[in-house]
């Protein structure tokens, strides 16, 4: 049995407003989930609407950067949709600032919504399951390949370091799961460079970048995460690691 044990069942993805958020959204809607879809941009995550899939899609705005908004869409789920049963952390920004020059301002963004905000969905979501029984549920982070070596570029030191956070607090969460006795099982995605809106929050990056490189597309990282949903309740895919074909990097 495949995806198929979560037909119906209820996806929050976060950042689901575009790129690979939107993709991961339809993906779900696509195999029969609910799918909540997070974001800032909410009238994006209701374009993503798919009227031949079986799945139905809710779309709320929110701020993952801010622990109220985060509440408020989880007491919303709680309240109208049972509960989460499968969790992604896709919602994730970057930028160029760097160590020496840097504003504080912008370094804590990075660290507001990869590392405190992912953590702060993670928590309710696990709290979530545990208070409803739900022993089959799933948490993914969406990673990247840059938290898994040095930083390439020295004015992307702190984009970096907030992704290698991720990559610790997955095996942390799966520890403390195994402590509590649960079967949640957890997961990251670790994507090289994809062709999304990212680099916007990039200043001084080209906006032919992705032309200049292999990319994947965003379908590639999503239909990684429905691999990892896939397996056998046995099966806890722990990370996948994507390169674009032909990157050096």
């Amino acid at each position: 049995m495949g995806m198929e044990r979560y037909a119906g069942r209820v996806a929050l993805v976060t950042g689901a407003s575009s790129g690979i958020g939107a993709a991961i959204a339809q993906a779900l809607l696509r195999r029969g989930l609910t799918v909540v879809g997070l974001a800032r941009r909410v009238d994006r995550v209701k374009a993503l609407e798919l009227k031949d899939a079986p799945g139905k899609l809710y779309a709320i705005q929110g701020d993952v950067s801010n622990e109220d908004s985060i509440l408020s869409a989880f007491k919303w789920i709680r309240e109208n949709l049972s509960g989460v049963d499968i969790l992604v952390n896709n919602a994730g920004l970057g930028n160029n600032y760097d160590l020496t020059t840097g504003k504080t301002e912008h370094w804590k963004r990075i660290l507001d919504v990869n590392v405190l905000g992912l953590s702060i969905c993670t928590r309710e979501a696990v709290q979530d399951m545990l208070r409803r029984g739900v022993d089959d549920g799933f948490i993914i982070h969406i990673n990247s390949l840059v938290g898994h070596r040095p930083p390439t570029y020295h004015n992307t030191a702190v984009y970096c370091a907030s992704k290698h956070a991720v990559k610790v607090l997955l095996e942390g969460l799966r520890k403390d799961l195994v402590a509590r006795n649960s079967k949640i099982r957890v997961g990251e995605v670790s994507p090289g460079a994809v062709r999304t809106e990212f680099l916007t929050n990039f200043p001084g990056i080209p906006a032919n970048q992705y032309d200049l490189v292999p990319c994947l597309q965003s379908e590639d990282v999503a239909e990684a995460v429905l691999y990892m949903l896939s397996q056998n309740p046995r099966v806890q895919v722990h990370d996948v690691i994507i390169h674009p074909t032909g990157s050096s990097y």
